[in-house]
């Protein structure tokens, strides 16, 4: 994508391509649902997918053609190019599969032993494929893998390499084709050449939209709004005041919980909202009174319960995001972004706009103990080039981040929440502004700081407490709250200076994950209270207290590394 015209996504990490194509086909139905009125399909389009039996060996096939069944998405239609071949060679080594059985099991309809070199055949296919409005369809097409090559076809050494120059004039003969490289006959071109009736049909869709407009003007109004990835136009002002109310409230909410309230209001700001959650909806919190699920029968809603399918719902969301008209957000537990990750990269390989709701973000969640204690994943996601990441501290910096995350239209949003609660923070008009800038001065003190305490998420409210109380014994700290790293970084560098001084050097980082990212912000000579080891189970305060969180502990080291 963005290099070469008429490429609709990025695919390469194989099972990914029917992934977001499930998502395109669910971004069809729902937008039809949503704007289709009286005799005006405005939306009206198949989606098709090329996929190989690699993909189909990839666990998220089964995790998207799952879901995909049982949405009912009768306008996806895949077509199976079954050669039998990976890298490795012969699949039936290790891929024995009754594939039309599978997905027949799926709930799609299955057209099977179609000869994928017989263009007539292929094409009857399709016809059925478009006749079935009600299932998915999957076109099992028997192919020959390198096709004409005399010494290579039906052979893995046709998969992942040229055939060779020999064996190119070789397969040339064979095929009895005798034009020059890169020449293309002038009836074959003609053949292929679809602009005429392409130019046609889009005027043919544009006269309908016109008379759908005069019939409908506020639907047509926001149908071209949404396929702008336009907000709305009071989105500004409003977004303001719901800034300011969170920054009001004395509540010590989760974050997770302070999401929840945030899309409350942003929720009917956006009706290009299309929220979801594997399996975990009262856990991340992402459903909000405005949602309305999604299903086979009823597809107008804004909700889609992606079952227990964290790397499908990724994907998926990146082909909602890319078909147009909706922002896409998903949510799942931070630790289980590992699934994910993937299709998170690939969000933001292609600039994608979509926002992960990733909750119970460090020890703190308590006795579930390290498998679902994230460690590193935090860290991980940063690391992503182009994906912003915010781990707020309270009510006002989670909708900060919402906001921001709604805002971007280049890249993905990942926002990492906790289970539980954190006391809301106090702040000037212009530091409420300035959280937008990722890291700003929370609390300053008397006189030219000596140190500077940096924390994020539920360490904000430690750092604070721990530098009120080194204030106090006389000492000047500085605590920088900084619940996107991304977005500080992308700052000019007088501010990122005003923020973190280069001349102050004592530096303290507090994250309970992993500590190694943080040497970037505090210097070799700084400190790092961080975690370098899984976490355990107990209650998340005794966690906290074990793994040296605890006001006293954090206390005790920074005392120490100040009089060093």
């Amino acid at each position: 994508m963005h290099h070469t015209a008429g490429v609709e996504t990025t695919t390469g990490p194989l099972g990914q391509g029917i992934a977001n194509g499930v998502g395109m086909a669910l971004a069809e139905k729902i937008l039809a649902a949503q704007f289709n009125r009286d005799g005006f399909p405005v939306v009206d389009h198949h989606t098709y997918v090329f996929l190989g039996d690699g993909c189909l060996m990839e666990g998220i096939s089964h995790e998207a053609c799952s879901l995909a069944g049982t949405l009912g998405l009768g306008k996806l239609i895949a077509l199976y190019d079954d050669n039998q071949i990976s890298i490795d060679g012969n699949v039936a080594g290790w891929f024995t599969d009754d594939t039309p059985a599978r997905f027949r099991a799926y709930g799609w309809q299955v057209i099977e032993k179609v000869d994928g070199h017989d263009a007539a055949a292929v094409h009857a296919a399709l016809t059925a494929a478009r006749a079935n409005s009600s299932q998915p369809t999957l076109i099992c097409c028997r192919t020959v893998i390198g096709f004409g090559s005399p010494n290579k076809s039906g052979k893995s050494a046709a998969h992942g390499a040229p055939l060779g120059e020999a064996e190119i004039t070789a397969t040339r003969a064979q095929l009895g084709w005798s034009h020059a490289p890169f020449e293309i006959p002038a009836e074959v071109y003609a053949a292929w050449d679809a602009r005429s009736r392409g130019a046609a049909q889009e005027a043919s869709w544009q006269t309908l939209f016109n008379a759908y407009a005069n019939a409908h003007p506020a639907l047509a109004a926001e149908f071209t709004r949404r396929n702008g990835a336009d907000l709305p136009a009071e989105w500004a002002t409003t977004v303001a005041g719901i800034l300011d109310e969170a920054q009001a409230s004395t509540a010590a909410n989760a974050t997770r919980k302070s999401s929840q309230l945030a899309l409350e209001k942003l929720g009917p700001l956006l009706p290009e909202f299309v929220g979801g959650s594997a399996d975990l909806a009262e856990s991340n919190l992402t459903h909000w009174a405005g949602s309305r699920t999604v299903t086979a029968a009823n597809a107008g809603g804004n909700y889609v319960n992606y079952g227990v399918r964290e790397f499908a719902m990724a994907a998926a969301m990146n082909g909602l995001s890319l078909h147009g008209g909706f922002i896409p957000y998903g949510g799942t537990f931070l630790v289980f972004s590992d699934y994910a990750r993937n299709a998170i990269r690939m969000a933001a390989l292609m600039n994608l706009r979509a926002i992960y709701v990733l909750t119970h973000d460090s020890i703190g969640l308590g006795e579930d103990g390290p498998t679902h204690q994230p460690v590193e994943h935090t860290a991980s996601l940063r690391l992503i080039p182009n994906c912003a990441v915010w781990r707020p501290c309270d009510g006002a910096e989670t909708t900060a981040a919402w906001i921001a995350a709604v805002e971007r239209r280049d890249g993905p949003t990942a926002l990492v929440l906790t289970r539980q609660g954190l006391p809301p923070q106090p702040r000037s008009r212009t530091q409420l502004g300035d959280i937008a800038r990722g890291g700003y001065v929370l609390l300053e003190p008397a006189g030219a700081p000596e140190a500077i305490l940096i924390a994020t998420g539920s360490e904000v409210s430690l750092a604070m407490d721990a530098a009120r109380t080194l204030n106090e014994a006389g000492h000047r700290v500085r605590v920088v709250s900084m619940p996107s790293t991304d977005a500080f970084l992308r700052q000019d560098a007088a501010y990122r200076d005003a923020v973190l001084p280069s001349a102050v050097r004592r530096r303290v980082a507090l994250e309970a994950g992993s500590a190694d990212y943080w040497y970037r912000f505090v210097g070799l000579d700084g400190l790092v209270i961080g975690m370098d080891s899984f976490g355990a189970s107990a209650p998340a305060g005794a966690l906290f207290k074990h793994f040296g969180f605890a006001k006293d502990d954090v206390l005790a080291r920074i005392t120490a590394y100040l009089k060093a």
